[in-house]
């Protein structure tokens, strides 16, 4: 027998995107449990182990639901990562020991983003302790996790550029221009005249303007407009060229 061939595993992880009242862009994280490491070095992108009778897909999915307890989600697949040495630290041999029981020599990853309103109640079934952080301040994280998020940023800006309605996945069901402009410009990092950008909002009709404004708010209440996903649909514009 060949010595090289060792015992690999195939994982899937999960960067999932929210977007918070502060007008932050935000990251989803697990918090795992490894003895003498402190509980701040403790989160994690949810993941899991592929099971024998799983497509890839299947498995991101039900990671998914089991994190948020949500049962359809906007995924895409955008890498694998296979670095033999991505799962070299101690601490993340001890916990992938406690957690599947299995030896592992190797655990190459395939990494997923999705989407999430963060007004969504979070159900998990799975860890004890789901919390939301803004992007800029993602502690240091297991494995490879924290390369894993920063290629997900680069990933879902070229998803914009190719589907622009997926940012409205992110955004309440009735919104502001202000909201979607920061959310766009964390999202895109282009430096865009929010009065420039107003204009271009107006000129778009699947951007439907409401009848309803701000409440209790301390600076000047804005209105409320909504996405409409079939008007897009048959225009399919590029919010900026």
């Amino acid at each position: 027998m060949n010595q090289d061939f060792i015992h690999t595993y195939v994982s899937v992880d999960c960067v999932v995107f929210g977007f918070d009242h502060d007008n932050r862009l935000n990251i989803l994280l697990a918090q795992r449990h490894v003895d003498d490491v402190p509980v701040d070095r403790q989160r994690k992108l949810p993941g899991s182990l592929i099971f024998s009778n799983e497509d890839v897909d299947d498995a991101a999915h039900r990671v998914l639901h089991e994190l948020t307890g949500i049962k359809k989600m906007v995924l895409k697949q955008f890498k694998c990562f296979a670095d033999p040495f991505r799962a070299s630290n101690q601490s993340d041999i001890k916990w992938m020991g406690t957690e599947y029981m299995h030896h592992i020599d190797r655990i190459i990853t395939v990494a997923y983003l999705s989407l999430c309103k963060i007004d969504h109640k979070i159900n998990s079934t799975k860890y004890e302790t789901v919390d939301w952080y803004p992007v800029d301040q993602v502690p240091t994280l297991p494995f490879d996790h924290n390369k894993i998020i920063n290629e997900s940023l680069t990933e879902i800006r070229r998803w914009i550029e190719t589907d622009f309605s997926i940012i409205f996945e992110l955004l309440p069901k009735k919104f502001t221009i202000r909201q979607l402009y920061q959310l766009y410009s964390a999202l895109s990092e282009k430096q865009i005249d929010i009065k420039n950008f107003h204009k271009k909002i107006s000129s778009f009709n699947y951007i439907i303007p409401l009848e309803e404004i701000e409440q209790n708010v301390s600076h000047r209440a804005a209105r409320y407009y909504r996405f409409d996903a079939k008007i897009y649909k048959k225009n399919n514009t590029k919010l900026i060229k």
